[in-house]
């Protein structure tokens, strides 16, 4: 009898915590599709770890719902800023505004101009990048209005590889990480998402070193559904 009693409660406490990471992962998901059907900006800052070289700069965005896209990064004391509508880009340059059909290829070299386009048209907002992460969550858990979990070994890896893609390159052929490890935390205020967060670790290969890869990635949303996006004329008769 004893025995029963225990398998029963362990079954039941199974169950609250399985129906616990339904109902979170529910949740997120839900508010995830609730504002990709708004209007919002967001700021989206990386910190590499203690033993990095560098610290990226901060990316800013913002998004209308079916309009326009507004992307602006910081590499150094470099500012790019680029709009795309559909799959169109259109880059701030030195000498004005630029399609992207315009600026080409950069002549196969690094070029803060063609990096944005390529970025605007490989780029996940946060709505949709949420959605995935929480498909490649182990578990969430709910405390408060903070939903957070380890991500799957397979998420993990995911999330390392794409790293800091320059030209929004993600993953590519690159080696697969070791000890892959993640986690993610969302705030939730409202029933809406107003930051996210993913921590990722691991063991990659290098130009035949192997490095430690230990990257924080935060994303903070605001002006949900009052984001407006002004577009300057010359920039709209690129995207035409």
């Amino acid at each position: 009898m004893k025995k029963n009693i225990v398998f029963g409660a362990l079954l039941l406490a199974a169950g609250t915590l399985l129906a616990a990471d339904s109902t979170s992962k529910d949740d997120v998901t839900a508010a995830a599709k609730k504002l990709a059907d708004t209007s919002y900006s967001w700021k989206t800052t990386m910190d590499l770890g203690p033993n990095s070289q560098f610290t990226p700069g901060p990316t800013e965005g913002k998004v209308e719902k079916d309009g326009y896209t507004w992307l602006s990064s910081s590499f150094q004391d470099n500012t790019s800023i680029a709009i795309a509508k559909e799959k169109k880009v259109a880059v701030k340059t030195e000498e004005g505004w630029k399609s992207g059909e315009e600026l080409g290829d950069g002549n196969g070299g690094f070029d803060m101009n063609t990096m944005m386009v390529r970025r605007l048209q490989n780029l996940k907002t946060p709505a949709t990048e949420i959605q995935e992460i929480v498909g490649k969550t182990a578990e969430l858990k709910k405390d408060g209005d903070v939903i957070s979990g380890s991500l799957t070994e397979e998420g993990a890896q995911s999330l390392l590889t794409s790293g800091f893609g320059f030209g929004g390159r993600r993953g590519g052929n690159r080696p697969p990480a070791k000890e892959a490890k993640g986690s993610v935390k969302i705030w939730l205020k409202d029933g809406q998402i107003v930051k996210y967060e993913t921590k990722v670790t691991g063991k990659m290969d290098r130009n035949g070193e192997e490095q430690l890869i230990d990257r924080t990635t935060t994303t903070e949303l605001k002006d949900i559904g009052k984001t407006k996006i002004e577009v300057p004329d010359d920039a709209k008769k690129k995207l035409s």
